[in-house]
């Protein structure tokens, strides 16, 4: 399958609940952490909800 990486760019820190579980669940935590996942439909969809805090470095 296709490989997509993601950097998290900006802090969770005053989001709401629902997006910080978003970035754990992209493997993601602190400003600067990449994670490369299976690009699908379901990684996208967490990748567009959090949109303003990662941006897609590759894929």
């Amino acid at each position: 399958m296709a490989k997509v990486t993601v950097r998290q760019t900006a802090s969770p820190i005053r989001r709401k609940k629902d997006q910080r579980a978003t970035l754990v669940g992209l493997g993601l935590n602190r400003v600067g952490r990449v994670s490369t996942l299976e690009d699908n439909a379901s990684v996208r969809g967490m990748i567009a909800k959090v949109a303003h805090m990662v941006e897609v470095v590759e894929g």
